[in-house]
């Protein structure tokens, strides 16, 4: 436990959720980290371990935008690391914090030291923007993944095939061990729902209180 962040966190999304808001696959996701273009803003060392890559809401919206350059418009990779370097000024979130656009599989954005629209790149100017990328309505997909069935909440299920059949919160991928692991670290029921927003009061004393028959 001690190789997660002690900072209170916001909101953490597993690599399927983020495959499902921002379209970025899992494959991606993991490419992406491993040769260091774009890494999970909260995640273990050891990347070896179950739910070792979580996302923040941050990386979502520049995850949205990557998807956008990447997979709709084509961009190449290789066009997209210059990109980066030249925004590297800009923090990890240069992606969702600066309004690009796409030109002839060019990344173009707006510079305010001059005033003008330019190809990130090589610099050159230019005069028509036939597409603009856009975060989009991120946050209202977001809430929409979180809703559960109430029926669900408080209770543990266990699914052959769904994170080696090990006991999970219902509605969630969430293994109970590793609430268990909170626990036993001396994390409250309010620290761990801090480190889980997607999950009920209910869910998390459901999950310390668990004792595995099989």
């Amino acid at each position: 436990m001690s190789e997660r962040t002690t900072k209170n966190v916001i909101a953490a999304f597993t690599e399927e959720q983020v495959e499902r808001l921002t379209g970025v696959t899992v494959r991606q996701l993991r490419t992406w980290d491993r040769t260091k273009f774009f890494a999970p803003s909260l995640a273990y060392e050891d990347r070896s371990r179950p739910y070792s890559r979580l996302y923040s809401f941050r990386d979502l919206a520049c995850l949205k935008v990557l998807n956008a350059l990447r997979n709709e418009s084509n961009v190449s990779l290789q066009h997209l690391r210059e990109v980066k370097r030249k925004l590297a000024h800009l923090g990890d979130d240069a992606w969702s914090k600066t309004t690009l656009y796409v030109l002839n599989k060019k990344v173009i954005f707006d510079n305010p030291e001059t005033n003008s629209k330019e190809e990130i790149v090589s610099g050159q100017g230019v005069l028509q923007i036939p597409l603009k990328v856009v975060t989009g309505e991120l946050q209202s997909a977001v809430d929409a993944l979180r809703r559960r069935d109430e029926s669900a909440v408080g209770k543990i299920e266990r699914h052959k095939g769904t994170v080696g059949n090990k006991p999970v919160i219902a509605g969630t991928r969430i293994p109970v061990s590793t609430i268990k692991e909170f626990s036993a670290a001396g994390y409250s029921v309010e620290q761990i729902m801090k480190e889980y927003p997607t999950l009920d009061r209910n869910d998390i004393i459901a999950a310390i209180n668990f004792v595995d028959a099989a």
